[in-house]
């Protein structure tokens, strides 16, 4: 026994409507039709399902059956409808934040949490890449936002870009050490004594070795890693010096900081969007407006805690 669901449903409009008249009306049926459609369903059930009078139609005890269970077919189907629907439904791609690693290491994290809490219903993918790749992949459409170093590929791209926060190199090293009593060092200074450092291809690494040119001072290095968090912590524990963003260094740590005396030290993070929207633009400026926000509670707590270079607080707290 098979049940027409476009049957079904014309039965309980006629059953709301309280007349074969009325339910044909709702479904957009002539009453001609609406008729052979409730006379072929009597047929498949083999019994009555309509008691006519002239003042309409009311169901009989099979009828009454037949709603209810009818009533839960289709509450189902809709559901089941509803659930293979979300495998085909097309969703938003994700958003696609680059950037390097100083920022990634830095506010980025607080940012994508506040973010991804606020919003259940957007993915980010994120990526650690050099502002020449990020400028690249902004510009090509194949990337929603960047952060990059203000530099000159930077501000030639094309792209719409904002401040976001310093991102300026210093000196670190273990406090009472080698740095002790100095404010300030230049790098020629610094590559005098043994350093820890990031891995070749890392993007902080790229950058330096960009602007110290051929001719940059050979340095021996004891050893590279991959985060900035575990090379500050190297360099506290007297393993060598290092060069890291200002802003990866907690204001608590027991450390050494100097000022790295180059104008390629003097570094500043700009917000950078891409050339082409790939998602809801809403979305996009939802991130970055949680990236602002972060970057300005970091920039805050460090101007609010962080002790001068050879203030004894940054070494002794």
């Amino acid at each position: 026994m098979r049940y027409d669901l476009d049957d079904l449903r014309l039965f309980l409009d006629i059953l709301a409507e309280g007349s074969l008249t009325g339910g044909a009306r709702r479904v957009h049926l002539s009453l001609p039709s609406a008729s052979a459609r409730v006379r072929a369903l009597e047929h498949t059930a083999g019994v009555a399902l309509l008691i006519r009078g002239r003042r309409g139609v009311r169901p009989t005890p099979a009828g009454t059956t037949l709603a209810r269970h009818a009533r839960d077919v289709l509450a189902q189907t809709a559901r089941l409808e509803s659930a293979v629907a979300s495998y085909t439904r097309s969703r938003s791609a994700p958003l696609t934040l680059l950037g390097g690693g100083s920022a990634m290491q830095g506010f980025v994290p607080g940012a994508l949490v506040s973010f991804l809490r606020a919003h259940p219903d957007i993915d980010v993918r994120v990526s650690e890449s050099r502002t020449p790749q990020t400028v690249r992949m902004l510009t090509d459409g194949e990337a929603d936002l960047g952060i990059v170093i203000d530099d000159e590929e930077a501000r030639d791209c094309g792209l719409d870009t904002e401040p976001l926060g310093d991102d300026s190199l210093v000196v670190v090293g273990q406090a009472g050490g080698i740095l002790s009593g100095r404010t300030a060092l230049t790098y020629s200074e610094v590559a005098e004594h043994p350093l820890v450092g990031l891995d070749a291809g890392s993007s902080l690494r790229r950058w330096m070795e960009k602007n110290l040119g051929p001719h940059a001072p050979v340095v021996r290095y004891r050893t590279t890693v991959a985060g900035l968090n575990i090379l500050v912590a190297l360099a506290a524990a007297g393993v060598g010096l290092a060069v890291v963003p200002r802003r990866t260094v907690d204001p608590h740590q027991l450390l050494d900081v100097c000022e790295l005396q180059e104008p390629w030290a003097r570094r500043l993070h700009l917000l950078a969007w891409g050339a082409k929207t790939r998602t809801p633009r809403t979305a996009t400026d939802a991130l970055a407006e949680h990236l602002r926000v972060a970057a300005r509670s970091d920039r805050d707590f460090r101007d609010g805690q962080e002790a001068p270079a050879n203030d004894s607080r940054m070494q002794k707290s």
